[in-house]
């Protein structure tokens, strides 16, 4: 008689490490934001306490105005960091934006949203432009998008005299559609007594949008896959090319947005103006904890970046500071918010 083999045990899965549950300190030490928010809640005490007047509401909301004009940039620039990428042209472009507008309702007698309208497919097609030359060509997005920000700052102090025969364009507050796209882009809500540009609106609504794309849709997975790693994201059939040329364009139409209201807070726009911010936009999202490398980063994190800026930009006038001294902190405040954000970082990978 043969013996009975005994039945094979059954192998013991191991859990499936997406179904763990995780702490709730795991899940903040792993927000890319968590570095940027602990800064702004320092930035904030520190000048509620040296300057005696931010703390006032109309204090505050000159603070969340010089935010936001600095947010609508930084949240979309952000995105596209995440993507792997640069915008060097993205300052310059605020201002070409601006002065399609006025130039164009100027010159045709238009109503000037046909103007704003134009402005928009010009910007788009910019962004457009800066996306497919990417990648169709081998030089990097610094060096493209450089090249975009010296044709760009050449082109509107150039078309700007040869039309206007001066570096400013004309007034166009007397044409028509000028009162109802001054409201929608330069506006001012009051609520309870205290005045609040309509600018504050548009990031929040910026930072909704951009936060929903990189969190609940496919676009947001492409987005990361790409910034963390282009060959393996083409690998796995990620529309490499439609991701980059897409988040170009919401770089543009953050422009077209800051471009109009620019204009319509104004009235005027100077041809040289924008130059440089490009950068101020940058560090916000790096201070919001992007990562220059790519893959990692929040549009939050942008928008308490910018949030910054304004606190500090604004809390040194209130402290009654010189204001040569803003650069400054603003470089410390880049190198603190990068060491954190590292820490941060290293923390919650070493938590998982």
């Amino acid at each position: 008689m043969s013996a009975t083999a005994p039945a094979p045990e059954k192998p013991v899965r191991a859990a499936d490490e997406r179904l763990l549950k995780t702490s709730p300190v795991k899940r903040l030490l792993g927000r890319p934001e968590l570095g940027s928010v602990v800064g702004a809640v320092a930035v904030f005490l520190f000048f509620a306490i040296v300057a005696d007047s931010f703390l006032q509401a109309t204090s505050l909301a000159t603070v969340l105005y010089a935010a936001s004009t600095i947010g609508i940039m930084a949240v979309p620039v952000a995105l596209l960091m995440i993507g792997g990428e640069f915008d060097l042209s993205a300052g310059v472009m605020v201002t070409t934006s601006a002065l399609i507008s006025s130039m164009f309702s100027y010159q045709m007698t238009a109503n000037v949203w046909v103007g704003v309208g134009v402005s928009l497919v010009a910007t788009l097609a910019i962004g457009v432009f800066n996306g497919v030359m990417l990648i169709r060509t081998d030089p990097p997005s610094f060096i493209i998008t450089l090249g975009t920000f010296l044709m760009l700052t050449g082109m509107n102090l150039g078309f700007t005299k040869l039309i206007s025969g001066t570096v400013s364009t004309k007034s166009i507050s007397d044409m028509e559609g000028f009162p109802s796209a001054k409201d929608v882009f330069a506006s001012t809500l009051t609520i309870g007594g205290v005045d609040f540009k309509i600018t504050i609106v548009w990031w929040l609504a910026m930072v909704a949008v951009a936060t929903w794309i990189l969190l609940r849709t496919r676009a947001g997975n492409w987005i990361f896959a790409v910034g963390g790693g282009e060959q393996a994201a083409r690998a796995v059939g990620v529309p490499v090319g439609r991701t980059k040329i897409g988040l170009y364009m919401g770089v543009a139409f953050g422009a077209w947005v800051s471009g109009q209201h620019l204009l319509f807070n104004y009235d005027v726009v100077q041809s040289g103006e924008g130059v440089g911010n490009e950068l101020i936009y940058i560090i916000a999202a790096v201070i919001g904890g992007c990562l220059i490398t790519g893959g990692y980063g929040s549009a939050v994190g942008a928008a308490v970046g910018a949030l910054i800026f304004g606190m500090t930009s604004k809390g040194i006038v209130y402290a009654e500071w010189n204001p040569d001294w803003f650069k400054f902190f603003l470089g410390a405040m880049l190198l603190l918010a990068t060491l954190l954000n590292a820490w941060v970082r290293k923390r919650a990978e070493a938590t998982k």
